[in-house]
């Protein structure tokens, strides 16, 4: 869940680690450091707290000169936030630095053998036991090395080697104090990408640090490394099998990932949805023919046709998609359906017979639980299809198929224009398989025609945000909410709560409606804020009789409803509206104000929005 940055090429490396930095914040702000090379030796600075912090002491200290670095930023796993514990870390002899993403899981039994060799440590994290673990091996060439080994042979050797004795997930960039030309990067579990600019690399953790310097890059496998010179690179295995890795162009540029006038990325992604939603759409619906293509699965449709059930996996938001999918596939395409969180899919025995069909979704296309939850399942035979953002992410690479959202790089830690694009490819992976088994054409050409409204649909929502964000500052100082839907609608329901939560640090709980009756009614008071969302639906009359409920005990409702619905106005305090569409379709509209809703609290609480604390933008960790 951190972000690594590192620079080996002819400028001035501390003020692209620096930039690099920045683009990588929303992985982890719990500290940050970089270590730079100037030929001779290599200086360290870090600091606790965010890249501002670090960027004072490089001030208060005096710039650091070099073409060679690795920095980092920190979401703490092994040790406090501290500026002992943040990264880069060098081992015991001053000679090594490194910087780390993921968790060595034996390290204790490491630190432990280390410390009886001799090994110093100085802070609590589990990286400073690889980085002590790499200068074993160099500094002590007699156990391991042949005698004609160079210096530089002998520094990848011993990342090699201590590679083989770590237990668990990295993503490494690792620097020699005897080599100022040179930089080695692995990954296991933790991505890295490196980008190949002009007599210059760079390697990060996200593609996002690499896009301002060059839109060329190799994406690491997994138990890959690349060894780095001025002069080029090449690509290995661990265990020093050569790699041939194809170049790759990152789609999309630096704009993209710039604020463009709004005060935070989750303002900017929530107001970018009518056009990623189109790009999304873009190329696969047809509505001229009434048709929906989609040529990243359409090889595998007649295992699809066929699929006896579907597992879909996924974590947080993307699972809250899962469920919309859940509906969506037994609705329209009458496959049976489970959802499981895919942190609880690994560790269980689930059973995976012929016909299954998996599907898993993750943003990042590096969700370390949701990638776990693939490999089990394709171990047991299932097909295996991706619904990711990243193109070139394991998940999207390890899969037999799958499909990309195309929405654009998310920046704020709290998604929201990826959960209404993998919305919409799961919508349109549902009526794809649908038609194929038994959907009408003409029935499939009127959702294609409604899928081709939701963008301008979604602009007219936005509209409401004024009028939202006076409702979020009437009850931001409440703690306690409730999110209630029945259907479609009570996925959305997890959602709205979610957001909240997750930005706003507001206590709320999302609810199917019905279930509110069980337990939960125990907690409304006067001053409880609870959100319906309530559009025309074929539960609609059953959703009312559940917000009368709410009103006779005094709840503040608030309400998503369809516009045009007069009822809703006798029961709700206040209501926000979405354009009418088919029940399928209407989480795609109705979770937009709550995105706004949640924000706009944010906001109101004085929080930093695309910051919130504890979290990071990928769970790459277990």
């Amino acid at each position: 869940m951190c972000g690594i940055v590192a620079y080996l090429g002819d400028k001035q490396a501390q003020s692209i680690l620096i930039e690099g930095l920045k683009r990588l914040e929303y992985r982890g702000y719990d500290s940050a450091g970089l270590a730079i090379s100037d030929g001779q030796e290599i200086h360290l600075t870090r600091a606790a707290g965010r890249i501002t912090v670090l960027e004072q002491n490089i001030q208060d200290k005096g710039r650091l000169h070099g073409t060679l670095g690795i920095a980092h930023t920190r979401w703490a796993t092994h040790g406090k936030p501290t500026t002992e514990n943040a990264h880069p870390h060098f081992d015991c002899t001053g000679k090594i630095a490194l910087v780390h993403n993921g968790i060595i899981e034996n390290f204790s039994t490491l630190k432990k053998w280390l410390i009886e060799k001799g090994a110093t440590f100085s802070s609590q994290t589990d990286s400073e036991v690889l980085a002590n673990l790499i200068g074993h091996f160099y500094n002590n060439p007699s156990e391991t090395q042949a005698e004609n080994d160079n210096l530089a042979g002998r520094f990848e050797k011993a990342v090699r080697l201590a590679l083989h004795e770590v237990v668990g997930t990295y993503g490494i960039t690792v620097i020699c104090q005897d080599h100022p030309d040179l930089m080695i990067a692995a990954r296991r579990g933790s991505p890295l990408v490196l980008g190949l600019g002009d007599n210059e690399f760079v390697v990060a953790s996200d593609a996002a640090a690499i896009v301002q310097h060059t839109t060329q890059a190799i994406y690491l496998g997994d138990n890959e490394m690349a060894v780095i010179t001025r002069q080029g690179f090449r690509t290995t295995t661990i265990d020093n099998v050569p790699v041939a890795r194809q170049t790759e162009q990152i789609e999309y540029s630096l704009d993209a990932i710039e604020l463009d006038g709004f005060e935070h990325f989750m303002a900017k992604e929530i107001f970018e949805q009518p056009q990623t939603l189109a790009s999304c759409l873009s190329g696969r619906i047809d509505l001229t023919e009434g048709q929906i293509h989609l040529g990243g699965i359409a090889s595998l449709s007649r295992d699809l046709v066929r699929a006896h059930r579907i597992v879909i996996n996924a974590c947080g938001t993307a699972w809250h998609a899962g469920l919309v999918a859940e509906y969506l596939f037994e609705q329209l395409a009458q496959i049976p359906v489970e959802v499981d969180y895919a942190s609880e899919f690994r560790y269980r025995n689930p059973i995976i017979e012929e016909g299954t069909v998996q599907i898993v979704i993750s943003q990042s296309g590096e969700t370390i639980d949701t990638l776990a939850a693939l490999r089990e399942a394709k171990e047991r035979g299932a097909l295996t299809l991706g619904v990711v953002n990243s193109v070139g992410s394991t998940i999207a690479r390890e899969t037999d198929a799958g499909i990309y959202l195309h929405v654009g790089p998310e920046i704020g830690v709290a998604s929201t224009k990826a959960f209404t694009g993998q919305l919409a490819v799961l919508t349109m992976m549902a009526l794809y398989v649908a038609r194929r088994r038994h959907m009408s054409q003409h029935t499939l050409a009127e959702y294609v025609t409604a899928l081709n409204q939701i963008p301008q649909q979604i602009k007219s929502i936005l509209t409401q945000s004024d009028m939202i964000r006076d409702v979020a500052h009437t009850y931001s100082d409440r703690e306690n909410w409730l999110f209630l839907g029945r259907g479609y609608q009570f996925p959305v329901a997890l959602e709205g709560a979610l957001k909240l939560k997750e930005i706003s640090y507001i206590h709320a709980e999302g609810l199917p409606a019905a279930e509110m009756k069980h337990g939960p009614i125990a907690l409304i008071t006067p001053q409880m804020p609870v959100v319906f969302c309530v559009p025309k639906s074929s539960q609609y009359e059953k959703v009312i009789s559940n917000v009368e409920e709410v009103k006779a005990r005094g709840g503040k409702i608030i309400a998503v409803a369809t516009e045009g619905d007069k009822l809703i106005h006798n029961y709700a305090d206040h209501v926000f509206t979405v354009p009418d569409t088919h029940e399928e379709l209407q989480p795609l509209l109705t979770v937009v104000p709550l995105q706004l809703l949640a924000y706009h609290a944010a906001v109101a609480r004085g929080h930093d929005v695309d910051k919130p604390r504890n979290l990071a933008k990928s769970v790459t960790v277990e």
